[in-house]
């Protein structure tokens, strides 16, 4: 543990410790100390009304834990099949158990979000405190609490939260309400707080039955939902979960998939790379529907698939898209610091809303067609899609050659970078194949040529001869983990001696064992920031991807084996990852989970023997 851990570890948990519920809508991130530290209220980028994630000071938590929890050991593990959570507090005096979760409301209740947190004995008996302090509005606006006889009403000016409890409750001067209490073995007692509009419901106290049929619904919701799941392979269990964790950032309404539950957790402790991705981005498109479709959510993939279309349809003048979008569609995502929070372990700035979406960049017009590719596979795209379709290709045939900021979004000024030109080939390619499969109108020897041109160009300017690599931009010596989506979009081949010569020189100069950093931003393109980062979790699956392709099974089965071990106690990842294994950056990330979906669908099929074995996965479905 670094010395800047250590000296905010008092006040906050590391981000590995937390756990995640949600119901479709928004989530919550529950702590190994019972403490949910973050939740934003009614949708996953409305304001924080529980920020302590950001703020451990003022920025609002909901916690029930044991009174000496010094003395207490502290576990917690999801239902089997299940998002909902159960943290387990033991000691010399007795074993307690929380129990929360989100019940998943029917479309038309969905305008009131409910989190219930259930606490019982299980042995001897424990005194426990538990306070619940909303902060609004990212602790921007106050509020009044009024206590009731079976809970309490925080109301401000544009939301109002109830709580209900049944034990007595009082104020703590703070803005929260608290109430202290013991429970025997046997004993247990339930608290709900429910969000509706600036006019809460009283509050009203679950009774035992009440909870149960609440309780057995959601499990059942849960195990249903993963009951679709077609992967049988070896890693079940971490895949299940990963498919858990992509259906929880999934936005009910309209099927989009936040890149992650949070906004400025840093990439480095006390840093700057502290960014908002409680939005859906493009270039995270085709790993998506990939991940939904080979694992069977079908309807999960047709909402996603809807969300992009819509978004096609609002193509700006010329017929250019932006890197990424509001949950519901929209264009606006304004960046504003919020100076008044003191950020996870005094890591500033916190922001809300992401500058890059005002970027240009140029490889999410590769992913955004590979995903219109997978999904034709699936099923058949519209035709008015397809007109779609030629328009964004027609802007990208104008603009392939221009400088942009790339899939990692730099902030120090557009380059020529390898994975644009390659993404770019990649949306020519797949425009080809639809434009064939369909018999649809295009200008197929346009973009022919065009596809030829841009992989003369790649492999003459992208190629490094002093350095044996691809390397991260034209004139550029550094090298840059983006290279192995290479071999997994085929834009090589599993034998190509570049290909095979750049996953060494990354596995040599980016990869600290299992886990590969994007770059070394003191040797690449400057991304505006100067800080280091920790290693990224889904170039680290990509590497997997890339040594089982090029038939290196023991080797890519060793290193997905220790990926799969820097997973948090849950099986939860963050973006990145620190060379002592801490969680980095925003949490969970919907990124990394898809990662490790494809390198253990990939592993599994590279791992079968028999001659005729199904050829469903992503390269499969690429070479069509």
């Amino acid at each position: 543990m670094n010395k800047k851990r250590s000296q905010c570890s008092s006040a906050y948990l590391p981000i590995e410790d937390y756990a995640i519920i949600g119901e479709l809508h928004t989530v919550a991130l529950v702590g190994k100390n019972g403490s949910i530290d973050w939740c934003c209220l009614p949708r996953f980028d409305a304001p924080s009304v529980f920020g302590a994630l950001l703020d451990a000071g003022k920025g609002g938590f909901f916690r029930i834990a044991p009174s000496n929890m010094e003395e207490v050991d502290c576990k917690q593990m999801y239902l089997p099949e299940t998002n909902v959570l159960l943290t387990r507090f033991l000691s010399n005096e007795g074993v307690g158990e929380i129990t929360d979760y989100m019940p998943v409301m029917e479309e038309k209740e969905a305008n009131q979000q409910v989190l219930i947190r259930s606490l019982s004995i299980v042995h001897g008996s424990l005194a426990f405190t538990m306070t619940c302090r909303p902060a609004f509005n990212y602790a921007r606006d106050d509020h009044r609490v009024e206590l009731m006889q079976e809970g309490a009403i925080f109301a401000s000016d544009k939301m109002a939260l109830s709580l209900s409890s049944s034990v007595p409750l009082k104020q703590d001067g703070r803005g929260g309400v608290q109430a202290h209490f013991t429970l025997n073995a046997g004993q247990s007692l339930h608290f709900v707080l429910a969000c509706t509009d600036k006019h809460a419901h009283k509050p009203r106290t679950l009774s035992d039955n009440d909870f149960q049929s609440v309780f057995h619904d959601t499990l059942h919701y849960w195990q249903n939902w993963l009951s679709q799941c077609k992967y049988q392979g070896r890693w079940r269990e971490m895949v299940q979960r990963s498919a858990l964790v992509l259906k929880l950032l999934t936005y009910a309404p309209t099927g989009a998939i936040v890149a992650a539950a949070t906004t400025s957790l840093p990439e480095t402790l006390g840093g700057a790379r502290n960014w908002d991705y409680r939005y859906t981005w493009l270039r995270d498109a085709s790993f998506s529907l990939y991940s939904l479709l080979t694992l069977g959510f079908t309807t999960e993939a047709e909402a996603f698939m809807q969300w992009l279309d819509n978004r096609c349809h609002e193509l700006k003048e010329g017929g250019s898209l932006q890197p990424m979008y509001t949950i519901d569609g929209k264009h606006d995502l304004q960046e504003v610091p919020l100076d008044h929070l003191e950020g996870y372990c005094q890591s500033k700035p916190v922001r809300i809303g992401n500058g890059a979406y005002k970027q240009l960049q140029l490889g999410m017009y590769g992913e955004m067609m590979d995903a219109i590719y997978i999904y034709n596979h699936y099923d058949a795209i519209s035709y008015d899609l397809w007109k779609q379709v030629l328009r964004l290709l027609d802007w990208l045939s104008e603009h392939w050659q221009e400088p942009d900021e790339s899939m990692w979004e730099v902030r120090g000024g557009p380059k020529p970078f390898v994975n644009s030109r390659m993404m770019s080939w990649v949306a020519f390619d797949r425009g080809l194949r639809i434009a064939r499969h369909r018999g649809w109108p295009a200008p197929e020897d346009k973009w022919s040529k065009l596809r030829a041109q841009i992989y003369e160009q790649v492999m003459d300017k992208g190629w490094s001869e002093k350095c044996q690599s691809f390397v991260q931009y034209y004139g550029s010596d550094a090298v840059d983990a983006s290279a192995l989506l290479m071999m997994i979009t085929h834009f090589t081949g599993s034998k190509e001696p570049r290909t095979l010569a750049t996953m060494k020189r990354i596995r040599q100069e980016l990869a600290s064992g299992a886990l590969v950093r994007r770059y070394i931003p003191q040797e690449a393109a400057n991304d505006g920031l100067g800080s280091v980062e920790g290693t990224f979790g889904a170039c680290s699956f990509w590497l997997v991807e890339n040594l089982a392709l090029a038939g290196r099974l023991d080797d890519a089965r060793l290193v997905l084996e220790k990926l799969l071990s820097y997973s948090n106690h849950v099986g939860l990842y963050a973006e990145e990852i620190s060379p002592t294994g801490d969680a980095l950056g925003n949490f969970p990330q919907a990124f990394t989970h898809l990662a490790l979906i494809t390198a253990c669908v990939t592993m599994d099929d590279a791992l079968k023997v028999h001659k005729d074995r199904p050829r469903s996965s992503k390269r499969a479905i690429r070479n069509a």
